[in-house]
């Protein structure tokens, strides 16, 4: 057991106290820009809480304990109304601190903050502050880092993130996220984070449901670090296989023996910020099974049919996550 404590929204716990454990998911989530057009689409906190305890309780009910929610700092982090969902339900959430991938996120700030000079340290102290003493003036600290490299690379912009995580997870021992744009760079994330200082048991590499290469996912495996299939139910989309696909490589990570290092989850996004999505018919049959509920109801039916244990999957879906953020 660790002596090592995670922050939560509501405070510290123990890992041990984490148990059934979503490692990435979204309660509130907008593509950097959705703030401008709140007049057509206002924010409606009191919507969005009603909303999250709804599908919170439903999590509940299917044994969910801690919930990660991966948002970053320029994609609408809400620890307010995490705080709140978290208080209503009685479910763990464990709030982020980071930056998204170049393309999507909102580097403009760093850039030019870069022309006047070298903003490593500036990252650093953002990160440390948002662990150590809290989210502006909430008082609510983050809990895990999230960092995001784009397709086929990790830029330059990128890798100052992920060598101030680093830093910050060397100093505090507070566990570090990311996202791989479709199925690339796991295997790179994993040592830049590990050449920068980071304990490889302290990092999870995500989006690994995204590539269905044996050999890049036993690559990235290699490194000692977890893995993250957690975009199961998003497909068809955005890079993503087809989940039929994925269960029958997932499965056979588990029987080589990578059980330890695996985690599942599904990037959803329960509330989106800004207008909601007008999703093209296609697209939702494909979509149908996009929601946090999926890995009670349909994928550990479906790994147990291709030869998964029981015990197999608690390692996966309690025992990691609590190793992950206990250090262990």
């Amino acid at each position: 057991m660790s002596n090592a404590h995670v922050n939560t929204v509501l405070g510290p716990i123990s890992p041990d106290e984490m148990g059934v454990t979503l490692p990435h998911e979204h309660l509130c989530y907008g593509y950097p820009g959705w703030e401008g057009d709140t007049t057509v689409a206002p924010f409606d906190a009191d919507a969005m809480i009603a909303h999250g305890i709804e599908v919170f309780e439903g999590l509940k009910q299917r044994g969910l304990k801690t919930y990660v929610d991966a948002t970053t700092n320029d994609c609408g982090r809400q620890p307010e109304i995490m705080r709140t969902v978290s208080e209503k339900t009685g479910i763990h959430i464990i709030c982020s601190t980071g930056y998204y991938y170049e393309e999507e996120g909102a580097p403009v700030y760093w850039k030019f903050r870069s022309t006047l000079g070298d903003i490593s340290g500036e990252l650093h102290e953002l990160f440390l502050k948002e662990v150590t003493e809290g989210i502006r003036d909430t008082g609510i600290k983050a809990g895990v880092i999230k960092v995001a490299s784009s397709k086929g690379e990790i830029t330059p912009y990128e890798k100052l993130l992920f060598e101030a995580a680093a830093k910050v997870q060397a100093e505090t021992g507070v566990p570090i996220i990311t996202h791989t744009q479709e199925g690339t760079m796991g295997p790179e994330q994993a040592k830049l984070l590990i050449d920068a200082g980071a304990d490889p048991k302290r990092i999870q590499i995500g989006h690994m449901s995204d590539n269905l290469d044996i050999d890049y996912q036993i690559a990235t495996l290699e490194t000692g670090v977890f893995v993250a299939w957690d975009r199961m139910g998003l497909q068809g989309i955005v890079g993503c296989p087809m989940d039929e696909q994925r269960y029958d490589v997932l499965a056979e990570l588990i029987k080589r023996g990578y059980a330890s290092q695996l985690m599942i989850s599904h990037d959803f996004i329960i509330n989106w910020l800004g207008r909601p999505l007008n999703l093209p018919a296609p697209l939702l049959p494909l979509l149908a099974k996009w929601n946090p509920a999926h890995l009670f109801d349909d994928i550990i039916p479906e790994l147990e049919q291709r030869g998964v244990t029981k015990e197999q999957i608690t390692t996966i879906i309690e025992d990691n996550p609590r190793r992950l953020y206990g250090g262990q």
